[in-house]
């Protein structure tokens, strides 16, 4: 186990700080009865809202080999164009709370400003109503049905790539796993923002973590509520909790950012060792004094705009020099 990491005011990027503080004292997502709260005022908040600068569809597709139908948002440019990058972003919020329109307010968005790229994003179930695997399940038949559908989407299908923060960055980190493994779609770049890789929480940034936003008493409620009866048993697969996988081998290649306060900061660090100690090119940059989510919180810190513009910078690299043909 690790020592607590007491995430002080001094700490805190100077620019932080006074968010830091009345964040602490609302402190929103510390229990497992808070967050099913914010999951119902996030829905009512993000669903069918209109995102400036984009279209945004919301499309029911069916789950192969449930019946079931799943909602998905496509955003495009209002100004369309054709063989772009398709971009499966999957929201954060502990698995727990959250919405697919999310997607075109962080990252995504300047994503598409950039390059012109699709972005689908999965409302997948949420774990106050479905444990794992529904997330992985959702975000799987998602990524499916952009590959499938890549033509009509205008879509260049060698250039799909997944996404997401926080915990849809650790979906996005075991959707890489499991696609591997079943070998029916190829991603050619994954970008798991800040994720949330591992259960066991037994890294010294894990433990007792206090820092402002996400700590390890919220990352405990949710990892519970995801896991399920899963929760604190050694029967935690890796498309669950990524960070217990053994095998980083035919992964795509990598980016991500994080805070050096924040509790996924040593999982974080330790994937991306595991990308390169597996040949994948993995780009990684921590941020000082920086809590969970910063650059959504406090998009015009210097903090945030340098990692937003590392992130777009790889970005683009990604598009010029990787690319994945489909099986």
């Amino acid at each position: 186990m690790g020592k607590k990491l007491k995430a002080t005011n001094e700490m805190i990027d100077p620019q932080l700080r006074t968010l830091g503080r009345l964040l602490r004292a609302f402190d929103p997502l510390s229990s497992e009865k808070k967050l099913r709260r914010l999951n119902k005022m996030t829905k009512r908040y993000f669903v069918g809202k209109k995102i400036k600068g984009m279209s945004c569809e919301s499309i029911d597709i069916l789950q192969r080999n449930q019946g079931s139908k799943l909602r998905i948002c496509v955003m495009k440019p209002e100004q369309s164009q054709k063989n772009v990058p398709g971009v499966l972003w999957l929201h954060g919020g502990g698995y727990a709370i959250g919405a697919a329109e999310m997607a075109g307010l962080t990252i995504p968005a300047k994503l598409m400003q950039q390059s012109g790229c699709v972005i689908v994003s999965p409302d997948y179930r949420l774990s106050v109503e479905s444990p794992y695997p529904a997330a992985l399940e959702d975000a799987y038949a998602a990524l499916v049905w952009m590959k499938e559908h890549a033509s009509e989407l205008g879509i260049d299908d060698t250039h799909l790539i997944v996404g997401g923060e926080s915990a849809g960055g650790g979906l996005a980190a075991a959707l890489c796993l499991y696609a591997r493994d079943k070998k029916e779609v190829s991603i050619s770049f994954q970008m798991p923002l800040y994720p949330m890789l591992d259960d066991r929480m037994e890294t010294q940034s894990a433990v007792d973590n206090d820092a402002p936003v996400w700590h390890s008493k919220a990352n405990r409620a949710a990892w519970k509520l995801y896991l399920g009866p899963l929760y604190e048993t050694d029967k935690v697969p890796p498309y669950a909790s990524p960070a217990r996988a053994t095998d980083y081998t035919e992964l795509p290649p990598a980016v991500s950012f994080v805070g050096s306060i924040e509790p996924f900061r040593d999982e974080t660090i330790a994937y991306f060792e595991n990308l390169r100690n597996a040949g994948i090119p993995a780009d990684l940059k921590i941020y000082d004094g920086c809590y969970h989510s910063f650059d959504i919180l406090k998009p015009n810190s210097d903090a945030s705009r340098a990692a937003i513009s590392f992130v777009l910078d790889r970005y683009k690299y990604a598009i010029e020099n990787y690319s994945a043909k489909q099986p």
